[in-house]
């Protein structure tokens, strides 16, 4: 490595060599003119060898601070791609290096600035929060995927009033994002009722006001609350009664046996009552506990031609458009346990058998298999509480059916919504996520 050196070091031989040739001038001149005349020569000898030696020792250093100074103004203007190359090991090659390394770290740290921008655009674009963020004006200056979704059906927010975009909400959506606070609200979206959370924050960004508007669906989350607190009481009272029917049960049998061999027929029948009536509580209580211990579901390829041949040899059906061919991972026997309990009710609806049809189709990035038929539809709190556990139109219906069916398809990542029919009828939808999407479980 060279030895450095300072930008006087560098300076000093020229101020000695300009000396140099003022005294050697001022010697040669003294030799044929008068004194003072070759003091002047001398001097001026000194002057412009000393004005020639300093232009070539600061030469180099003119061009480095020219290159630093458009350096800076790169900087400036946010380019940090200009680089100088070190010329010298002194005082300037030590700026320059220093300049250098400044770049480098600014155009890293804009690199690591700029990633982690994609990343959380990505989070934000891909989140199923709505989110909208307004300026001072009240117009919005960002949205994501979910609240263009939301509210515009897909198309952008951005440049609009938000008074424009709420023009098409419906009431409750607009009436919440109108006011101040933060609250709990119930919309009626595609023909379902959906809850949601409204957060809002006022905000100053580049010293001017700013409200961030947060929409959470929780629809999905109430529900399975609500299932997991029906389940614990389900198996607390199932744990319970079969304690009690266990004994009961074995008694009458018991009593059945002693009255045998004394031939008393009133008192057989009335044991005999007794056991049908434990035997048949016992049957009830267990499909309740089935509910509260409905397994995760193990998702595999379904096989669409078995599976339709299955469902028509159950409870056959119309089956509009073509054969499906859609990848779907799924639980085959719990989807097939859906299918054939929605082909059950629209068979038990009045619906002439040959109106009862199911289609298949690609829908929203995933699978849309829907069941209809003729019957007499379904009144509106039918409609608002079919999916509710316990809730049953029929005499003999235990009211877990449907919210069976609604577990298992949210337990593969989907929804199920019911529908009326124009023309008469109801509408059972089931949407699946596609394959790829598909989660094992929640």
């Amino acid at each position: 490595m060279r030895p450095r050196r300072s930008l006087e070091g560098r300076l000093l031989p020229a101020v000695g060599a300009a000396a140099l040739v003022a005294a050697a001038g001022a010697v040669i001149a003294g030799r044929w003119l008068a004194p003072w005349v070759a003091a002047l020569c001398g001097v001026l000898a000194g002057v412009l060898s000393g004005v020639w030696l300093a232009r070539a020792a600061i030469g180099r250093w003119r061009d480095t601070a020219v290159a630093l100074r458009d350096g800076i103004a790169s900087l400036r203007d946010r380019d940090f791609s200009v680089s100088i190359t070190r010329t010298s090991d002194d005082e300037l090659g030590e700026l320059v290096e220093a300049y250098n390394s400044l770049g480098g770290l600014l155009r890293r740290e804009r690199v690591d600035l700029y990633q982690r921008e994609l990343l959380l655009d990505t989070v934000i674009q891909t989140t199923p929060l709505a989110l909208i963020l307004t300026n001072a004006a009240g117009s919005v200056i960002y949205s994501n995927v979910a609240a263009r979704e939301l509210f515009g059906a897909g198309r952008r927010l951005e440049g609009l009033s938000i008074e424009v975009v709420l023009e098409r909400a419906p009431a409750p959506l607009r009436e919440a994002l109108t006011g101040a606070d933060d609250r709990l609200f119930t919309v009626e979206v595609e023909s379902e009722p959906q809850v949601f959370h409204l957060s809002q924050r006022q905000f100053l960004l580049n010293a001017q006001p700013h409200r961030l508007l947060l929409l959470k669906r929780l629809t999905r989350e109430l529900a399975a609350q609500e299932v997991e607190i029906w389940k614990k009481v389900i198996r607390v009272i199932a744990h319970e009664l079969n304690n009690s029917l266990a004994p009961i049960s074995s008694l009458a049998h018991s009593g059945r046996l002693l009255l045998a061999q004394a031939g008393d027929e009133r008192l057989d029948r009335v044991f005999t009552t007794i056991e049908d009536r434990a035997a048949h509580l016992a049957g009830f209580i267990d499909g309740y506990a089935r509910f509260a211990k409905l397994p995760k579901p193990r998702p595999a390829p379904l096989d669409w031609p078995a599976f339709i041949a299955r469902l028509q040899a159950v409870s056959p059906f119309m089956l509009r458009g073509d054969e499906p061919r859609m990848p779907l991972l799924v639980d085959a026997a719990q989807l097939e346990q859906v299918a054939i309990n929605l082909l059950k009710n629209a068979r038990e609806s009045g619906s002439p058998p040959d109106a009862v049809e199911m289609s298949v189709r690609a829908h929203r990035g995933g699978v849309l298999l829907e069941i209809g038929d003729r019957g007499g539809g379904l009144p509106d709190d039918a409609l608002a509480s079919a999916l509710l556990p316990f809730y049953s139109t029929k005499a003999s219906g235990t009211g877990l059916g449907l919210t069976i069916c609604r577990e298992i398809v949210e337990a593969h990542g989907g929804h199920l919504a019911l529908a009326n029919r124009e023309g008469g009828g109801a509408r059972a939808t089931v949407w699946l996520p596609a394959a790829s999407e598909t989660k094992e479980g929640r």
